[in-house]
C-alpha cells in the first residue's frame, strides 16, 4: 500500500468516525470534511496546543484500528504535518464522548458532538450539492481567527447568557462551560 493510499484510509476512518450511517445517498459532506482536512489548525492561545496534540494523536488511533501498530513510523511519515482542523474536531468530538459524556445507555454520540460544533460555526448546511470553498474557508478562518460571537456563536460552542468573552477562552474550557450549560 503506498502513501496515498494510507492518506485516503485515513480521511475515510475519519469521516466515518463522525457519519457512520448518518448521511446516505445524495447528502453527503465529503466536500466539506475534505476542506477542513486541508485546513491546518492554527491557534492563538497556548494552551489549544493541546487540541491539536489530541488531533495528531488521531494518526496512532488510526494505526491501531487499522491493525497497524507495528508500522506506526511508516504510518506517521505518511501523515506527516501539522494538525488540520478536521482531525482537531474530529479528536475533540472523540473526547467528549469517550472522556466527559460516557453514556453506554446512549450509544456513541461522537458525531453528534462532531455536527453540533459544524453547526454552531455556520458549516451544517455545506453538504456536497450547497458547498462553496470560499465561504467555507472564510468561515473557518472566522473560527480560527477568534472573530465569532463573543457567546461562540460561529466557534465550537455556544453558550446562551455567558458573561464572559469566549474568543478569550480556550477551547477546553468552552466546552466544558457549554457541557455544564447543556446538562
Amino acid at each position: 500500500m503506498d502513501k496515498n493510499n494510507i492518506i485516503n484510509e485515513y480521511f475515510e476512518w475519519m469521516t466515518n468516525i463522525v457519519c457512520g450511517k448518518r448521511f446516505s445517498g445524495k447528502m453527503t459532506y465529503k466536500k466539506l470534511l475534505s476542506c477542513l482536512h486541508m485546513i491546518t489548525f492554527r491557534y492563538e492561545m497556548r494552551s489549544d496546543e493541546n487540541r491539536a496534540e489530541d488531533g495528531v494523536d488521531l494518526r496512532w488511533r488510526f494505526a491501531v484500528d487499522t491493525g497497524r501498530e507495528n508500522q506506526n513510523d511508516w504510518i506517521r511519515d505518511c501523515l506527516e504535518g501539522p494538525c488540520s482542523v478536521l482531525e482537531m474536531m474530529v479528536a475533540l468530538a472523540i473526547r467528549i464522548e469517550e472522556t466527559i459524556m460516557d453514556n453506554p445507555a446512549l450509544g456513541d454520540r461522537t458525531g453528534q458532538w462532531f455536527w453540533g460544533m459544524i453547526t454552531t460555526m455556520g458549516l451544517g448546511a455545506m453538504n456536497d450539492n450547497n458547498f462553496d470553498k470560499k465561504s467555507a474557508g472564510n468561515i473557518v478562518n472566522t473560527f480560527l481567527d477568534r472573530q465569532y460571537g463573543s457567546d461562540g456563536d460561529g466557534g465550537l460552542f455556544r453558550i446562551r447568557g455567558v458573561d464572559v468573552d469566549l474568543t478569550k477562552v480556550d477551547i477546553w474550557t468552552q466546552l466544558c462551560w457549554y457541557l455544564d450549560s447543556i446538562s
